[in-house]
């Protein structure tokens, strides 16, 4: 009895160590995912809250969009920064100091009292927030073994998909029960909690702390500035001023050009680059950043499109909007949990992300069927099909093109990483945005030549009675022009729409294959298998 005590004893230990270790990772896992969602979410929560900012300070449409440009301009600026300025003073540190800064700013944004605060206070507020995405990507691919990584990045990922969908939801329930300006005070407290569970928890590896670092690259930060800064200024406001039609987008274009030219051009021949292009030279990362380009191009761009759509044409408010979307996160929490498990058990799990491109393809084309009848059914279940399409994808490729660099190599790698994703949602808005714009005004251009008495008599108005619109048409009421006119342009806007999913299914149905071409990371195997 004796020795079966003695040896079970051992086992018994080491059980509770291997606990005490899987413990300590989620909770890791947990202190550094909080302040990222809180960044995540702060990017959209806001959103809905605009017109009542726009009363507080008086301020017309084109400035109130300022406090959203602000904040993407400046989180779009120090995110390629985020491995180079954690290599020079500490992962952990600069984590500790962005959730800080994060924290101070968004109290500071709840209490501004004129537009130029509000905008100053949003610049630092992206500004402190831009690090924490890749810091902590880089912090879980560390923490978790190979066979885990994936799983980390599906956990990741539900956080980072549900935050943006939800933003909006939470942003509008807090605006009415509330104020505006709780949107910001509502981080306080968790970011004061995260902050804290960083430091507790989370310790710098050691060979971040012995690497040697060379002169500061004033001139790569100069350039990475002028690029991005100006870049995401003319992304996200060329629409406005009718894109290079106004000297002010086409210089700005011109310098942001110019300075990419000089980036890459300087970066490869300095000794401690602001950003390592080399890393792109690896064809394992360089494939899934290119991939993750066109998924975020149509997520977000679609996430654009449908409010626009369910509130312009089929007159829902913005809260029944947010609802209608929501369901999208249930789809993504799902098939990362499934993703997620498959990998853990050492599975090649890179079919499925072939799977996922297939899903959103269907999702698209599915919404490209809809039109001004469409019923909330129809709509939901394709938001649920494209957010179980990219659940299954985005985690996959986190997980394949961070898995594939070197430890000291990891930070960087996730900075760019993060850049590509900001790069894609960003090209996705605004070419999407200026794209159902034109589409518009040529399906209206086309329905005016070709609409006549003759071609009207099967369209009807909601709740019409006794004649239809070629009767009005041909009674030459003001009215029934009136109305002509207006189901004329809400025609034209569902046609714009469809083109666009039809042709966003066909850029998804093109990457079905990529998966082919991703190197398996058979860590996970050879785990496995021992």
């Amino acid at each position: 009895m004796t020795r079966m005590a003695a040896a079970a004893q051992p086992a018994a230990i080491a059980h509770e160590a291997h606990e005490l270790s899987a413990a300590k990772k989620w909770i890791i896992a947990l202190s550094v995912m909080l302040g990222t969602v809180l960044e995540v979410l702060d990017s959209s929560i806001v959103n809905v809250s605009l017109p009542h900012m726009q009363g507080s300070f008086s301020a017309s449409v084109d400035e109130i969009a300022w406090v959203v440009t602000s904040y993407l301009v400046a989180a779009g600026i120090m995110i390629p920064m985020t491995g180079w300025i954690a290599e020079r003073f500490g992962r952990k540190r600069y984590f500790i100091i962005s959730i800080t800064m994060f924290v101070v700013s968004s109290a500071l944004c709840g209490i501004a009292q004129s537009l130029n605060q509000i905008v100053l206070f949003r610049l630092a507020q992206g500004a402190a927030g831009a690090a924490m995405m890749p810091l902590s990507q880089a912090i879980l691919m560390e923490t978790f073994p190979p066979r885990e990584q994936a799983m980390a990045m599906a956990i990741w990922g539900i956080g980072m998909m549900v935050a943006p969908i939800m933003g909006p939801t939470v942003g509008g329930w807090i605006t009415d029960a509330w104020t505006w300006r709780w949107n910001f005070y509502i981080n306080v407290p968790i970011g004061t909690l995260a902050a804290f569970m960083v430091m507790r928890f989370v310790e710098d590896p050691e060979y971040m702390r012995q690497r040697r670092r060379g002169k500061i690259d004033y001139i790569g930060i100069l350039c990475l500035v002028v690029m991005l800064g100006l870049g995401e200024i003319v992304l996200d406001r060329g629409e406005r001023a009718d894109w290079f039609q106004s000297p002010w987008v086409v210089w700005y274009t011109f310098a942001a050009l110019s300075a990419l030219v000089v980036l890459i051009y300087h970066e490869p021949r300095t000794q401690d680059p602001v950003i390592d292009l080399s890393i792109l030279q690896d064809s394992r990362f360089f494939l899934p950043v290119s991939l993750v380009i066109f998924l975020t191009f149509t997520l977000y761009g679609t996430a654009i499109l449908n409010p626009v759509f369910l509130q312009e044409l089929l007159g829902y408010t913005a809260a029944k909007a947010g609802l209608v979307m929501a369901p999208r996160g249930i789809g993504t929490m799902c098939s990362m949990v499934l993703l997620g498990f498959i990998a853990r058990r050492g599975l090649d799990y890179r079919p499925l992300i072939g799977v996922g491109f297939f899903l959103v393809a269907f999702a698209m084309w599915s919404m490209a069927g809809l039109n001004l009848q469409s019923d909330t059914f129809r709509i939901i279940w394709p938001t649920v099909l494209q957010g179980a399409g990219t659940g299954l994808v985005f985690p996959g490729l986190s997980a394949a093109a961070l898995s594939s660099m070197e430890k000291f190599k990891m930070q960087r790698a996730a900075s760019l990483y993060s850049v590509t994703r900001n790069l894609g949602a960003a090209i996705g808005t605004s070419y999407l945005t200026t794209l159902l714009i034109h589409r518009q005004q040529v399906r209206q251009s086309y329905l005016v030549e070709h609409v006549s008495v003759f071609t009207l008599p099967h369209l009807r108005m909601p709740g019409a009675r006794g004649y239809d619109l070629a009767q009005q048409l041909a009674m030459g009421q003001r009215h029934g022009m009136a109305m002509i006119y207006g189901l004329v342009q809400r025609q034209a806007m569902m046609l714009s729409f469809n083109d666009i999913y039809r042709m966003l299914t066909v850029l998804m149905l093109v990457l079905i294959p990529s998966f082919l071409f991703l190197q398996r990371d058979m860590r996970n195997v050879q785990v496995h298998a021992e």
